[in-house]
């Protein structure tokens, strides 16, 4: 049996500090999921295409909502062993694109606690948004937690 807090449900998180977007995290990013379009590493080709500066992949995003996804997946009170965690789904949902230079805020929301046959599915949504509070980007995550006897 799973011992996660199904008490969570509706529990809003907002304790990450800003990220910051730069050029660099972009390229390391781009470079790691094989991103090879110039929007994603040369200022001018982004700016040609009606962007202030270099875009981030699509899946970007993950990286934000990982890092504000931690301060509920941490708490003990949650009940989530992460050495029992499978990442079961992600989906993403751009209100803009992420770009250099962007300071980015998160809003994790536990969305759903569900258990079947020992195993909590645990959705989230982190709610990115940019510094002056304009929607950026929806993360929808779905995180299977086996129980002790799984």
């Amino acid at each position: 049996m799973s011992a996660v807090n199904a008490d969570f449900i509706g529990r809003v998180f907002t304790g990450t500090p800003p990220y910051g977007v730069s050029r660099a995290k972009i390229a390391e990013f781009a470079s790691a999921v094989g991103a090879t379009a110039p929007v994603h590493t040369d200022p001018a080709a982004a700016r040609e295409l009606g962007y202030t500066n270099v875009v981030a992949p699509a899946t970007f995003a993950v990286l934000i909502a990982q890092q504000a996804e931690a301060e509920y997946i941490e708490d003990p009170s949650a009940g989530i062993d992460f050495s029992r965690v499978v990442h079961a789904n992600e989906g993403f949902t751009h209100h803009r694109p992420i770009v250099a230079g962007d300071e980015l805020h998160a809003a994790v929301h536990v969305d759903s606690v569900t258990e079947r046959a020992g195993i909590a599915m645990v959705t989230t949504r982190c709610e990115i948004a940019d510094g002056a509070g304009q929607p950026v980007c929806t993360v929808t995550s779905t995180l299977a937690v086996r129980g002790e006897s799984s």
